[in-house]
């Protein structure tokens, strides 16, 4: 044998007994993260080992001083609950009746989640799958906290807060994160399921969070990088907002923030959305639609008024929706937060709502967009978007909060067109976007009163004329309407999925407790029972990749991304908190999306039970909020047991 090979073979039991002693001590001594319990973290689990502190990194452009919340007593604002009266026996059997089903519908999804996808961002309903779509940080299991907590299951809660505080917050899944998404979802969450239960470990949750997309306001102007790399940031390398940011994710931050300061006292958190709040205020009236803000908004410069796209719908929504809530939360002590709905609705009232053409002569209004041409000129698109019917629950709220009587008026009206739309349809659910026919005399709309007044007659010729303009010149228009299942009053459907949304059962939630209309629990428990006809899987709810079919077997996508649930008796009366608003007004963390697909959460279908009158709870949505402790800047309502009912309003 050769020497140099002999050698080879002399030193190679001394190479791997050298490589397996290194491979052993560097495994044993490199830190490792904790296995994630299986169901739950109690006595003797062990803590969650956290990789970085993110409050800890330097700021490179630090605050030098910081805004505190507003200051003063808080003002006594109007009641928004209608003054119900005492529930007679057997409606109270039959809302109890249907409140039953809505809890099972949610049970049913959470043991589904629990035992297929547990600390996962989303359960799979048909594969029985997971996902991890939301950073990777069991972003179901977080949104549905405060859903257990009032829902009564005191044990699954106990169970998901002990499990959720193991979460880390220092690695994710993903190589961009959405700071809009996190805060809606993440500490929203946690703040939600806090101020309802008290338990410590979700404020902790909740700062830990915050600290890490704190980090994302860390720019030269203090604005938020809503795409952030959180790799680049632990790298230490200084950042700048980007040019091009969504209106909604820069504008929808406000509410989550505002709370976490008045929880721990610590201003930095207001003062980050204040500032971006400034900034709305002051370029409100120098945009190409005076009084509202283009989709895209430029957040390195402080821009927020080239873009010429404008719509209430995605992409938008959450931006408007915010305003009346957080002046509420506040206390009415924030007037911008006013001057911000007030001016805003006006523009929206005049250039983006329409009454909609429709067989039956429903007395109802939608909310296109508009496209402007920087010379002044204003291009309505009939669009209907559902995401958009959030808007009926936000001008009913606005125009309780604010006295204006025509805003409860509008409201309503969006809210019986959500409605209208859903009945439109074969399966009994309204799709993702559909395009309506604006009546045609609008040459006498000069004001709001003229809106709501407008007469509009059904005219056949005219609905297939406007469907005729959409289709090819050689094409039948009654053959396309068929082949299309087009509804009369309908000219197009881009996009017939219904993924699970919440928007629609909120709002009219919202103004059943807003206006009482008994009609409202009939329309809702319609919805409900639709949803769950069409969307039941195995396991829980699926969204749907067409919702218009006709033949009752819609084809079901393997995705859950909303969860609604809720419910509590009827109020027999209004109760005042101490500055007088009514209980049922909404001091809450909404969390909803902004054109893209809602956060993950168990689903009862995107539905609420409205004929329980309850609360709608999404993982977008609303949340009650309520001071567990004096507080001078919170606005402090009565401890849930105390009250009869607390409403969401229209997350």
């Amino acid at each position: 044998m050769p020497p140099a090979r002999f050698q080879q073979r002399r030193l190679l039991p001394y190479i791997l007994i050298t490589a397996s002693v290194l491979f052993l001590f560097y495994f044993l001594r490199a830190p490792t993260q904790p296995d994630l319990p299986v169901f739950s973290a109690g006595e003797g689990q062990r803590q969650p080992l956290q990789k970085f502190n993110w409050a800890k990194r330097k700021q490179h452009y630090p605050v030098k001083e910081f805004r505190g919340l507003p200051e003063g007593k808080p003002k006594k604002l109007p009641p928004v609950q209608f003054a119900f009266g005492k529930e007679d026996a057997t409606a109270a059997t039959l809302r109890e009746k249907r409140r039953g089903e809505v809890k099972k519908a949610f049970e049913r999804s959470w043991k589904s989640y629990r035992d297929n996808a547990w600390l996962q961002d989303e359960l799979a309903p048909i594969s029985g799958t997971s996902k991890s779509t939301f950073g990777g940080w069991a972003a179901t299991l977080v949104d549905t906290l405060d859903t257990l907590w009032i829902m009564g299951l005191k044990k699954e809660f106990d169970e998901a807060v002990a499990a959720v505080a193991l979460i880390d917050f220092s690695s994710t899944s993903v190589d961009e994160v959405n700071v809009f998404e996190t805060t809606i979802r993440y500490l929203g969450g946690f703040l939600s399921a806090y101020d309802l239960s008290g338990d410590k470990r979700l404020l902790k949750k909740a700062v830990e969070v915050a600290d890490m997309l704190y980090v994302a306001f860390d720019t030269p102007n203090r604005m938020p990088i809503t795409r952030w790399n959180p790799i680049k940031a632990l790298d230490g390398l200084p950042q700048e907002a980007d040019q091009t940011v969504l209106v909604a994710e820069i504008g929808s931050l406000t509410m989550e923030f505002t709370r976490l300061s008045q929880i721990t006292d610590d201003p930095k958190w207001y003062d980050a959305v204040a500032r971006i709040m400034d900034i709305f205020k002051d370029q409100q009236s120098r945009t190409d639609l005076p009084g509202m803000w283009p989709v895209m908004v430029n957040a390195r410069d402080a821009d927020f008024t080239t873009d010429r796209s404008f719509t209430l719908g995605g992409m938008a929504d959450s931006l408007y929706e915010y305003f009346p809530k957080t002046y509420a939360l506040l206390g009415g002590l924030a007037p911008l937060y006013r001057t911000l709905y007030e001016g805003s609705m006006n523009t929206a009232i005049q250039h983006l709502l329409f009454k909609p053409m429709v067989p039956d002569g429903a007395d109802i209004l939608a909310a296109g967009s508009v496209r402007t041409d920087g010379k002044g000129f204003a291009m309505l698109h009939a669009e209907w978007q559902h995401l958009v019917c959030f808007a009926g629950g936000m001008f009913a709220l606005g125009g309780r909060l604010f006295e204006i009587p025509d805003h409860v008026t509008i409201g309503q009206r969006l809210t019986d067109a959500c409605v209208w739309t859903y009945k439109a349809f074969p399966l009994g659910i309204m799709p993702e976007i559909s395009h309506l026919v604006p009546c045609p005399d609008t040459s006498s709309i000069t004001s709001t009163a003229d809106l709501l007044s407008q007469s509009c007659p059904w005219d056949e010729a005219l609905w297939k004329k406007k469907v005729k303009e959409r289709i090819a010149r050689t094409a039948n228009v009654d053959q396309s309407i068929a082949l299309d299942r087009l509804q009369p009053g309908i000219t197009a459907i881009p996009d017939r999925r219904y993924i699970l949304r919440p928007e629609a059962i909120e709002s009219v939630f919202v103004l059943y407790r807003i206006t009482g209309a008994q009609s409202l629990q009939a329309a809702a428990w319609d919805m409900f029972t639709a949803i769950q006809q069409s969307t039941q899987t195995d396991l829980a709810n699926a969204a749907l990749a067409d919702c218009t079919v006709t033949d009752g077997r819609p084809p079901k996508l393997d995705s859950m991304e909303v969860s609604v649930v809720p419910f509590a008796p009827t109020p027999s009366r209004n109760r005042q908190s101490e500055n007088g608003c009514a209980d049922c007004a909404p001091y809450c963390t909404r969390r909803r999306a902004s054109g893209r697909p809602k956060r993950s959460s168990i689903s009862t279908s995107s539905s609420l039970n409205q004929m329980s009158s309850a609360w709608t709870i999404t993982s977008s949505t609303l949340r009650p909020i309520r001071s567990r402790s004096p507080n001078k800047h919170a606005y402090r309502l009565k401890p849930i047991e105390e009250v009869s009912s607390i409403s969401s309003c229209n997350a």
